[in-house]
C-alpha cells in the first residue's frame, strides 16, 4: 500500500490546522432548530439499547410526527455522542461532527490529486504549471475554511449531509484507487452508509458513471454496466427508505410545479455564494417562482444550459498535459448532480444554505482547477508566483475569517435568529423564532411584535399561533390566547406541542381535568414527545392523585427505561419544575 510522503502529509497537516483553528471557537456552539425534535428532546437517543430499533422503526427519528424520515446511522451516531457526553453537551456533538469533517477533507485532497493526475499525469515543470498536489491541496484548504460550510459544520441534525458526502467521497475515491479490487464492491461500504444518513447519496451510481466515461473512456452501455452494483444498492435503499418513512411524514413542500422551475435559480444563488457568502442564512425568505417567466426564474434556466454546456465542452477538452479540462467538467456534474436529490423532490424550504454542502465538493475543483490554468502563463516568472502565493494565502484568509464570524452566528439561539431577521426579513419563521429567545428572557412584548411581523408572512403557521397563545398568556390576555391555541389546534389538531403548549396554559388557569384529557390524547397520538407525561405527572402533583402519578410514571419506564424524571417520581423525589 503506497504511503504519503513528507511532502503530501506535511502540508496536508497545515490544511487540517488552519480548518481546526478557523472552526475553534464553534465547539461550544448550542443546538438549533431541528435539533429540539431530533436530539434533544428524542428520548430514542437516551439508551444505546434502542439502537436496533431505531433501525428498524423511523419513529425515532424525531419527536415530531411531520418530521419522522429515515435516517439510522444519523440517530444512532447522535445516541453514541449522548451516551459518551453522558446528556446533552454540545461540544461532544460538535467535536464528533468536526473529527468526520477533517476525515472528508483528508479524503478530499486524495480524491482531488487523483483526477488531476488522470488529467495531468507525469511530472510538470514547475516553470509552465502549477503541481497537481498544490492544487489539490489549495482546493481542499478552501472548501475546508468556506463559509457556506460552516452551516452544515454547525447544525448538528445536518451531519446527515456530511456522512453522506462522506460516504460518496470515500466510495469513488476506493473505486479509483484499488481498480484491481472493484469487483469485490468494497468500495459500496461507505455509500452504504451514506444511504443510511440521507438520500442525497444516491446520485453515487450517477457520479462513477460520469468518473467513466470522462477519465477512463469507457462507452455508456460498458459504464452503466460498470455502475450497476452501486445502481443496484441506490435504488434499494431508496426503495427500502421510502418504504421505512412513515405516512405521518410531510416535508410541507411547495407545489410541485413551482418548486422545481426554481430549482435553477436557487443552483445559480448557490454558484453567487461561493465567490460572494455574503448573504448566508439559517432560514431564508426566498420563494417559489409561479413560471419560469415570472421574477428571475428565467436567469436560473440560462445559468443551467450555460453550465451544462460548459461541463460538455470541457468534458470533450483531453489535450493532455496542458489543456485538459476533464478535471472542470467533473466537477461541474458534480455540482448539478448532487443538487438534483433537493431539486426534484419538493421540500418545505426553496433552498437551505446547509444543502451547498455536497455540491461544493465538485464545484471547488472545477473552479479551483481552472483559476489554475489561467494562472499558468505566468508562473515562468518569480514574482508572479510571489504574487499568486499571496493571492491565494488572502483568499483563505477571508473565507476563514467569514466562517469564523459564521460560528459566531451560531452560538446561541438568539444570535442565530436575530442574524435570520436581518438576511431573510420576510421569513414568518425566522422572526418567530427570535422572538421565541426574546421571551425565554421574559420580554413578552418585544416577543409578541416580532410574532406578529412574522404573522403577516407565516398565517397558517400552527407553531405561531402556539407563540402567540404563549405570550399572550403570560400577559394576562386570557381570551386572546385561548383563540391563538384554538387556532394551532385547529391547524395540527393531532401536534404534539400544539396539545401540551394548550395544556400547560390550561394547568396555569386551575383547568384541570381539560388538561389532562388533552394531555392523555398528546401521549397517544406522539408517544415518544415525553414532555406530554412531564406535565401530566405534575398535573397529578398538584392534585395530589399520587396513584395516577406514579401509575403514568410506570408506563412511562415500561417504554423509557432509563427515564430520570419517571424515576425520580416513583423514588419520592421531585424532579426540576415544569
Amino acid at each position: 500500500m503506497h504511503i504519503p510522503s513528507q511532502k503530501v502529509i506535511l502540508p496536508l497537516f497545515a490544511v487540517l490546522t488552519l480548518v481546526t483553528l478557523t472552526y475553534g471557537n464553534h465547539f461550544h456552539n448550542g443546538f438549533h432548530f431541528d435539533d429540539f425534535h431530533t436530539v434533544t428532546t428524542n428520548p430514542y437517543i437516551r439508551d444505546l439499547r434502542n439502537i436496533p430499533l431505531i433501525f428498524s422503526d423511523a419513529d425515532t427519528f424525531s419527536t415530531l410526527p411531520a418530521n419522522r424520515g429515515w435516517r439510522p446511522l444519523v440517530t444512532t451516531s447522535l445516541a453514541i455522542d449522548y451516551a459518551m457526553a453522558r446528556g446533552l453537551k454540545p461540544r461532544y456533538f460538535q467535536t464528533s461532527d468536526f473529527l468526520w469533517f477533517l476525515v472528508q477533507l483528508c479524503l478530499m485532497y486524495a480524491l482531488f490529486r487523483h483526477i488531476l493526475d488522470f488529467a495531468r499525469p507525469g511530472p510538470v515543470p514547475a516553470a509552465s504549471s502549477i503541481g497537481n498536489r498544490w492544487i489539490a491541496l489549495f482546493a481542499t484548504a478552501l472548501y475546508g475554511v468556506h463559509p457556506a460550510i460552516a452551516e452544515t459544520v454547525n447544525y448538528i441534525i445536518q451531519r446527515g449531509d456530511l456522512y453522506s458526502t462522506l460516504g460518496v467521497v470515500a466510495g469513488l475515491l476506493i473505486y479509483i484507487r484499488w481498480p484491481a479490487r472493484r469487483g469485490q464492491g468494497l468500495y459500496l461500504i461507505p455509500v452504504l452508509l451514506g444511504l443510511l444518513s440521507k438520500p442525497p447519496a444516491l446520485v453515487f451510481p450517477a457520479i462513477l458513471f460520469t468518473y467513466l466515461m470522462l477519465f477512463e473512456d469507457m462507452r455508456p452501455v460498458r459504464a452503466l454496466a460498470k455502475c450497476t452494483p452501486a445502481l443496484l444498492l441506490s435504488i434499494g435503499l431508496g426503495a427500502l427508505s421510502s418504504a421505512m418513512t412513515p405516512k405521518s411524514y410531510d416535508p410541507g413542500a411547495w407545489p410541485a410545479y413551482d418548486y422545481r422551475i426554481t430549482q435553477p435559480l436557487v443552483a445559480l444563488r448557490y454558484f453567487r455564494n461561493f465567490f460572494l457568502p455574503l448573504q448566508l442564512s439559517a432560514d431564508t425568505d426566498h420563494v417559489a417562482e409561479s413560471s419560469v417567466f415570472h421574477g428571475y426564474a428565467w436567469l436560473g434556466v440560462l445559468f443551467a444550459i450555460a453550465l451544462l454546456a460548459i461541463a460538455i465542452y470541457c468534458g470533450r477538452r483531453r489535450e493532455a498535459p496542458n489543456a485538459d479540462l476533464r478535471p472542470i467538467a467533473f466537477g461541474i456534474y458534480w455540482y448539478i448532480l448532487a443538487l438534483l436529490p433537493t431539486s426534484i423532490f419538493p421540500l418545505a424550504e426553496i433552498e437551505n444554505d446547509h444543502r451547498m454542502y455536497f455540491p461544493f465538493v465538485g464545484l471547488t475543483l472545477s473552479l479551483v482547477y481552472a483559476a489554475a490554468l489561467l494562472c499558468r502563463p505566468f508562473l515562468g516568472l518569480i514574482r508572479a508566483r510571489i504574487v499568486i502565493a499571496v493571492m491565494c494565502g488572502l483568499i483563505l484568509c477571508v473565507a476563514a475569517r467569514g466562517t469564523w464570524r459564521r460560528n459566531i452566528v451560531w452560538r446561541d439561539e438568539e444570535s442565530l435568529w436575530f442574524d435570520v431577521t436581518l438576511k431573510s426579513p420576510k421569513n414568518g419563521r425566522g422572526l418567530m423564532n427570535y422572538g421565541l429567545t426574546q421571551m425565554e428572557k421574559g420580554a413578552y412584548v418585544r416577543a409578541l411584535d416580532y410574532f406578529t411581523r412574522a404573522l403577516q408572512y407565516s398565517p397558517d403557521y400552527y407553531v405561531l399561533e402556539i407563540n402567540l397563545g404563549i405570550a399572550n398568556g403570560a400577559l394576562n390576555n386570557d381570551a386572546e390566547a385561548e383563540r391563538h391555541f384554538a387556532r394551532s389546534l385547529d391547524l395540527a389538531p393531532q401536534d404534539a406541542q400544539a396539545l401540551y403548549f394548550y395544556s400547560q396554559w390550561l394547568r396555569e388557569r386551575g383547568r384541570y381535568s381539560e388538561a389532562i384529557q388533552d394531555l392523555n390524547a398528546d401521549i397517544q397520538y406522539n408517544p415518544a414527545y415525553l414532555d406530554a407525561r412531564y406535565l401530566l405527572m405534575w398535573i397529578y402533583h398538584d392534585l395530589g392523585d399520587t396513584a395516577s402519578l406514579q401509575q403514568t410514571a410506570r408506563q412511562l419506564l415500561a417504554e423509557f427505561p432509563t427515564d430520570s424524571v419517571a424515576q425520580s417520581w416513583l423514588a419520592g423525589q421531585t424532579p426540576p419544575a415544569q
